[in-house]
């Protein structure tokens, strides 16, 4: 059997075995920070700490393509919309995660706001659905996640976040199938223009706590070069950056001991 035709076969078993969808990260920058980044500012804040997103200056709206373990059945594509107003900001963002019969989808909503000059918190209601074919005819559901940031100082910040405490999941023919909750706490420092270091801890009810770290390199003002590192199981990711105007574009690799190859790309436009 072909490489990408076993990876299939093994991760359509897993899924029918486990939770009906998955909440996947989005963003190349994120991404080979190995997703460290719950108290990183971007345009894919909506993907990791939605607290994060008040600290946005202007509109900003990303589109993401990656092609998990070089498998297009399992690809997932993405979007994010970062709107700040007076009041707060608005952010909303989709994805959708394999192709045909098998689909995993995700639409949210979430506002965050200002509550000091350090501290910004911020919520999403988000709608799952998902499309196996043993359950066409599965609904959705609908669930929240929320988080904090703080600015200790200018270099250095720390955020928290919460995916799906509540344990919500989709209904199937033969019993529901709960998401598991999500949390996650951490931390970048900014040494220089140049040296960027993240960390964060995640712990999935169910699961040992995961420990991720990412660098993050800037020579020059408009490129940088990026490599994070996480356990259970092991992954090592790495990307580059490179901004133009108002637009930025990344690109991301990671490597994982047993599946192989995901890489990643994303575009980012800012007013």
């Amino acid at each position: 059997m072909h490489k990408p035709f076993l990876i299939l076969f093994l991760l359509l078993i897993s899924c029918s075995k486990s939770f009906a969808s998955d909440n996947y990260p989005a963003g190349a920058r994120s991404i080979a920070l190995s997703d460290a980044f719950v108290s990183i500012t971007d345009t894919w804040s909506t993907f990791h700490n939605q607290a994060t997103l008040a600290s946005l200056e202007s509109f900003s709206a990303g589109v993401f393509y990656e092609s998990r373990f070089l498998v297009d059945e399992l690809s997932l594509t993405a979007g994010s919309l970062g709107f700040p107003i007076n009041a707060g900001t608005f952010g909303f963002s989709f994805y959708q995660f394999g192709e045909g019969t098998f689909k995993e989808q995700k639409v949210a909503l979430s506002f965050s706001k200002r509550l000091s000059e350090k501290i910004n918190a911020g919520i999403q209601l988000d709608y799952f659905s998902s499309r196996f074919p043993e359950n066409e005819n599965a609904k959705g559901f609908a669930t929240f996640e929320c988080g904090v940031s703080f600015q200790i100082t200018e270099y250095f910040a720390l955020g928290a976040h919460v995916f799906n405490p509540v344990k919500n999941g989709i209904e199937m023919p033969h019993g529901k199938h709960k998401m598991p909750a999500i949390y996650r706490i951490g931390g970048h420092y900014q040494f220089s223009d140049m040296v960027l270091i993240s960390t964060e801890a995640q712990k999935t009810t169910g699961y040992k706590v995961v420990m991720k770290t990412g660098l993050e390199f800037s020579p020059l003002k408009n490129l940088a070069f990026r490599f994070g590192i996480s356990g259970r199981p092991v992954q090592c990711t790495a990307g580059i950056g490179y901004s133009f105007g108002k637009i930025t574009t990344d690109i991301a690799f990671s490597y994982h001991n047993n599946l192989g190859f995901s890489p990643s790309v994303s575009l980012q436009f800012n007013l």
